[in-house]
C-alpha cells in the first residue's frame, strides 16, 4: 500500500518572518493602557509564524482526517454513536433557546419550562415512570442520582442497608456510584445465557441489599428475559431495582421498563434520542422513578398550573440539587425535537431498527468470528477475536486494520466476561449498504488474519501516525513540543 504523505506540525510549517495579514501604520496616538489588568499571555517561545494560505490549509487537511459519523459507521458497542439529523442542532441554536439566562425569572423562561415540561411528560410515558429530574449531566451522573433517591428513600423507611447488587454484564460505572452512596458492591454472576443467574440473585438477596442495579439489554446485547421475576425476587426483600437505561435504544416504543418492575432508572439522552456524543460531551441523563421515590427528586421540581409553570423548592425531602439550574437545557431541546419528529411510530422504529441492524450483522459473521453466547442479540452483539487468534491476530490487530477500509473500529475487550471482545453496535440509523460494506471488511479482515496475518501486525497503514506503542505511550507520554536543534 502507498502510505500517506504526514502532515508536519504547525510548528514544523513556521518560518520567521510570515504573517497571515499585516496591520497599516496607527494613525490614531498610541495607547498602551487599553488591555491593563487583562490576564493575557504576553509572550509565547516559539509561536509558530505561518502565512494565511499555510494556516487555511494545514487545518484543512487535517480536518478531511477527522473520522465522524457525518462521513460513515461508527460501530461502538454500549455507546450508541449515531447520526443525529441537523433539524435538531439548528433548534437547540435557536437564539429564543441559545440566549435564554438560566438565571432569568420563570416568568421571563415560560417557553423553555415549558420543553422542559413537555420533555418529563414524553419520557415518563416511553419509560412508564412516574416523574422525572432532567437535572442529571449525563449517564454515570444519572446513576449517581438514582442511588442517591433509592438511599434516602431507604434512609426514610429507616434503614439505608449495606449492599447493592450488580450483574458481572452491567455497564462499568454501575459499581462506582453504588460505592459513592456508600454501598458495598457484590457482583452476581451470568448464567450459560449471559443474563441474570436468577439462583445466584436468590441466595444474595437479603433484607441488607439496597438495591439490584441491572443493564437492560446488558453489554452483551441480551434481553434479560426473566426481569420480571428479578423484580419480584428484589422486592420481595424490599429492595429497589435501578435499571441503567443507556441502552434504552433497543426498546424504545416495545416495552416500557415501568411496566416490568423497575422503580429507578436513567436514560441516556445523548446516545437514544439525538445530540452528537462523543469527545467528552455534552450529555443528559435524567432520571425516572416510581412514586414513592418522587418526594425525593432533585429541586426545584417544575409544576404546571393554568398553563404557567413554576418552580417548587419547597420540598423536603429533597436530595437537593445535583446539577445548577435545568440540566443540559441543549440536550434537552435537541432531545424534543427528536422525539415529537419521530412520534409514537417512529419511536417504536428507533427499537426496530436498532435490533434489526444488529441481527444482520450478527447473522452475516456469524462462523467468521467467535460468539461467546449464542442467545438472540438485541441492539448489539459481542464476538472475540477467538478465532483469529489461531494465527497470532489479536482484536487490536482486527480493529487496527479496520480503520484502512476507511472505518471506525467497534468497542474492544468489552464487556470483560467476553476475553478479547468486539462489541458491535450499528444502531438504528445505518442502511443496508453501509452495514454490507462493514461486513464485507469484516470478512475481508478474517481472510487476512488465515492467509496473511502480517498485514494486520502492521496496520493501520493509510493513516498519517501508524500503530503506536501503546505501554511506552501510557508510561512515558511527551505533552510538549520541543524545537530540534
Amino acid at each position: 500500500m502507498i502510505k500517506e504523505i504526514r502532515e508536519p506540525l504547525i510548528f514544523e510549517i513556521s518560518a520567521a518572518g510570515k504573517r497571515a495579514s499585516e496591520l497599516p501604520q496607527l494613525d490614531v496616538p498610541a495607547k498602551k493602557d487599553l488591555l491593563a489588568g487583562v490576564p493575557l499571555r504576553r509572550e509565547i517561545d516559539d509561536f509558530p509564524e505561518v502565512s494565511e494560505t499555510e494556516i487555511t490549509r494545514h487545518f484543512t487537511r487535517l480536518s478531511t482526517k477527522n473520522y465522524c459519523v457525518d462521513m460513515g459507521i461508527y460501530p461502538l458497542g454500549s455507546c450508541t454513536m449515531k447520526y443525529n439529523p441537523k433539524i435538531n442542532e439548528r433548534l437547540a441554536a435557536h437564539p429564543a433557546f441559545a440566549a435564554s439566562h438560566p438565571l432569568a425569572s420563570a416568568d421571563l423562561v415560560q417557553g423553555s419550562l415549558e420543553v422542559l415540561k413537555k420533555l418529563e411528560g414524553c419520557l415518563c410515558e416511553i419509560a412508564g415512570m412516574d416523574a422525572f429530574t432532567l437535572q442529571p449531566a449525563a449517564g454515570a451522573h444519572g446513576e449517581l442520582t438514582g442511588m442517591m433517591l433509592i438511599r434516602r428513600a431507604l434512609e426514610a423507611r429507616g434503614d439505608a442497608r449495606k449492599y447493592v447488587l450488580i450483574p458481572d454484564s452491567a455497564h462499568g460505572t454501575n459499581p462506582s456510584s453504588a460505592h459513592i452512596c456508600g454501598y458495598t458492591v457484590k457482583e452476581i454472576k451470568s448464567n450459560e445465557k449471559g443474563t441474570i443467574d436468577l439462583a445466584s440473585l436468590e441466595q444474595e438477596m437479603t433484607e441488607e441489599v439496597a438495591a439490584l442495579m441491572v443493564t437492560n439489554p446488558n453489554t452483551l446485547g441480551v434481553f434479560e428475559s426473566d426481569i420480571c421475576r428479578i423484580a419480584e425476587i428484589v422486592h420481595a426483600k424490599g429492595g429497589f431495582v435501578y435499571m441503567d437505561g443507556a441502552n434504552l435504544n433497543a426498546l424504545t416504543g416495545v416495552v416500557r421498563p415501568g411496566d416490568m418492575g423497575i422503580d429507578v432508572m436513567h436514560i441516556n439522552l445523548h446516545k437514544t434520542f439525538s445530540t452528537p456524543h462523543g469527545g467528552g460531551g455534552p450529555g443528559s441523563g435524567p432520571v425516572g422513578v416510581k412514586k414513592e421515590l418522587v418526594p425525593f427528586l432533585p429541586v426545584p421540581v417544575i409544576v404546571e398550573k393554568g398553563g404557567r409553570y413554576t418552580l417548587d423548592f419547597d420540598r423536603p425531602g429533597s436530595i437537593g440539587r445535583v446539577r445548577a439550574y435545568f440540566g443540559n437545557f441543549g440536550v434537552i431541546v435537541r432531545a424534543l425535537c427528536y422525539i415529537l419528529t419521530l412520534g409514537p411510530k417512529g419511536v417504536r422504529e428507533i427499537a426496530e431498527f436498532a435490533v434489526l441492524n444488529a441481527n444482520y450483522i450478527r447473522k452475516s459473521l456469524e462462523g467468521e468470528f467467535y460468539l461467546k453466547y449464542p442467545t438472540a442479540s438485541m441492539h448489539e452483539c459481542v464476538f472475540s477475536d477467538k478465532f483469529q487468534k489461531e494465527f497470532g491476530v489479536t482484536n487490536l490487530d482486527i480493529s487496527k486494520r479496520l480503520i484502512d477500509f476507511g472505518m471506525h473500529p467497534p468497542t474492544m475487550s468489552f464487556p470483560l466476561i467476553v476475553h478479547g471482545a468486539l462489541m458491535i453496535e450499528p444502531t438504528e440509523t445505518e442502511s443496508r449498504r453501509d452495514l454490507d460494506m462493514f461486513i464485507d471488511a469484516m470478512k475481508a479482515i478474517a481472510k487476512e488474519a488465515k492467509e496473511n496475518p502480517e498485514i494486520l501486525h502492521a496496520a493501520p497503514h493509510v493513516t498519517y501516525v501508524s500503530r503506536l506503542d501503546e505501554v511506552a505511550a501510557a508510561k512515558f507520554p511527551v505533552l510538549r513540543w520541543e524545537k530540534k536543534a
